[in-house]
């Protein structure tokens, strides 16, 4: 059997870019801070005080992720938790001053990794690759069992 063309599987070539980015990423932005982290720090500088399930939704990492990502960071002296009022089983989660300077710091670096990443592309380029990559991430975050959705299974 002859082999295929791994250029016409987009798991392959997402993996690609995932080590592109990881590479990048590594020697640009941060050693210590991991992008989902540097998401989660993202989101809070724009939302304060979200509860964790929230934060773990807008950034798309899963309950068992989060937790251990908001640990981290927390751990790091970047997040404070405090006790919702409304609800004492819930903790929501603040920027310390620290996770503040360390998200202003990421943010001016990863917009430069995103240049370096993305110079292959043209500025019309670059908006259609977020497009398509944005439509199929979306489609994919609505597949709960995708044997049901294509109708096939292994």
């Amino acid at each position: 059997m002859a082999a295929v063309d791994l250029t016409t599987h987009p798991g392959h070539l997402a993996r690609r870019l995932q080590q592109a980015h990881y590479l990048l990423w590594n020697t640009m932005v941060s050693e210590e801070i991991t992008s989902p982290q540097f998401a989660v720090l993202n989101t809070l500088a724009d939302e304060p005080g979200l509860d964790q399930r929230t934060v773990g939704e807008r950034v798309g990492l899963d309950r068992s992720t989060i937790a251990e990502v908001i640990s981290r960071l927390t751990r790091r002296g970047l997040l404070d938790k405090v006790r919702d009022p409304q609800d004492g089983r819930r903790f929501l989660l603040r920027l310390t001053d620290d996770g503040e300077r360390t998200h202003r710091k990421l943010t001016v670096r990863t917009a430069r990794m995103n240049q370096v990443f993305l110079a292959p592309l043209s500025a019309d380029e670059q908006t259609l690759f977020f497009e398509l990559i944005q439509r199929v991430a979306d489609a994919a975050e609505g597949l709960r069992n995708p044997a049901e959705v294509v109708g096939t299974e292994r």
